[in-house]
């Protein structure tokens, strides 16, 4: 792959990508969704990818993709947006009118205030809960074992418009053992979507039962430095 020149060959060598995966563990690959993960890179790189046709992006700052993203919406109406980094409370009101999937719903506090502006914005984006699978003590998610009471209350008593499950694996540790305990929960809570797999380890996701794979470098190329924090 040409990763810092040709956006557009990168987005067809990972879709072909997808494509032999899917077909070797029997599933349709038109089932899982390649979602371009765009933090710190600027407008016109995302652009490219829109121009090439992709639909679906991932960003992981509310006031990064505020500072990129209403241009670019409003030139391509049926772009897709993610958020798939951490969700401060005092960020759910810009969040909720911005994005149309929120990835990384991990505590109840994050899911009252959630549930409350939407209400008041009279808009739900789908949501999912993040599962710190590795139970690492410095990464967001609910608790393995947590997560069936979690969900129930988003949905029972929130009425939160809870889909999937989505996980980061720890690094330095083989993905699918993740992977397969993430497939084994949202089963028992009914739920059809999972969003796991990043650029080293989306096939094995897919083999996994991922939905969507969230992958940056492999389209994007190398990640210009981070900005200031969020504000």
């Amino acid at each position: 792959m040409t990763f810092d020149t040709d956006v557009a060959q990168n987005l067809i060598d990972v879709h072909t990508r997808i494509d032999s995966t899917a077909e070797a563990a029997g599933r349709q690959s038109g089932d899982i969704t390649l979602v371009a993960v765009s933090k710190t890179h600027d407008a016109d790189r995302i652009q490219l990818a829109l121009e090439a046709g992709h639909r679906d992006f991932g960003e992981n700052r509310v006031q990064e993709a505020e500072d990129k993203w209403p241009q670019l919406k409003e030139a391509f109406p049926d772009a897709r947006l993610r958020l798939i980094g951490p969700l401060q409370r005092n960020k759910v009101k810009r969040s909720i009118q911005l994005f149309d999937v929120i990835e990384t719903v991990d505590r109840l506090k994050l899911a009252r205030a959630i549930s409350r502006e939407m209400k008041e914005q009279a808009r739900r984006p789908d949501c999912f809960v993040q599962v710190n699978t590795g139970e690492e003590p410095q990464k967001a998610g609910v608790a393995p074992g947590d997560v069936d009471e979690f969900v129930r209350e988003c949905r029972e008593e929130l009425d939160l418009p809870i889909v999937g499950l989505m996980c980061i694996p720890p690094v330095g540790e083989e993905p699918s053992m993740h992977f397969a305990l993430l497939a084994k929960i949202a089963e028992r809570n009914q739920l059809r979507k999972l969003s796991m797999g990043m650029s080293g380890d989306f096939e094995t996701a897919i083999r996994f039962g991922a939905s969507s794979v969230r992958v940056g470098t492999a389209i994007f190329g190398t990640r210009p430095p981070l900005r200031a924090p969020d504000t």
